[in-house]
């Protein structure tokens, strides 16, 4: 192995997602010293012009981190990670499971597989930085078409879950995350 190849592998973090252009800093070949750091197990490939260097356990290597790795592959820290799984913590009734994990992001559209692993990339304009019990709520009603569950039935149990939650906070969401649809929904309640 040459001493370039080796100064490229004393950059590298165990844990860390990389790009392409990420490792050209540190390389003249760069698509050649990639290809011996993935045989040597230093290197793994994501995706198209994306690395991970794997993390040692005891059980072998440790995944991407979810975060890191969506963020990698948009360029961009602004993305909410989340499933249709979330709903369950509303305590609407709702106890399907799902495989599907859904980026909102502002760059990005359409299913993606990155490191195994299927992403659904959704545009949006705005969405939180986080999580919150009103967005999942409107989230819900936004996405009744994609979910296993019988709408009338979830529509009726989103009824009475609203009376409970903070109308401020509610509004709010519905106004900045709602479709139109979804916000003459609320607008009957």
């Amino acid at each position: 192995m040459t001493a370039r190849v080796k100064e490229l592998e004393n950059h590298l973090k165990a844990g860390r997602v990389y790009r392409r252009a990420d490792l050209a800093h540190w390389s003249n070949a760069v698509d050649r010293h990639v290809q011996l750091l993935q045989k040597k197990g230093v290197l793994k490939k994501l995706s198209g012009g994306l690395y991970y260097v794997p993390k040692k356990t005891p059980f072998g290597d440790a995944p991407a981190d979810e975060e890191k790795l969506v963020e990698a592959f948009l360029r961009d820290h602004r993305f909410l990670v989340t499933s249709p799984n979330a709903y369950n913590a509303l305590g609407l009734g709702t106890t399907q499971l799902y495989n599907e994990t859904v980026i909102y992001n502002h760059k990005r559209h359409g299913h993606f597989k990155l490191g195994g692993r299927m992403f659904d990339f959704r545009m949006r304009p705005r969405f939180p930085a986080k999580l919150t019990q009103e967005f999942l709520l409107v989230d819900l009603v936004n996405n009744l078409d994609r979910l296993a569950e019988d709408p009338d039935a979830l529509l009726r149990r989103v009824t009475e879950k609203v009376r409970e939650m903070d109308q401020k906070a509610l509004f709010y969401a519905v106004r900045e995350y709602g479709t139109m649809k979804t916000r003459k929904f609320f607008e009957t309640l």
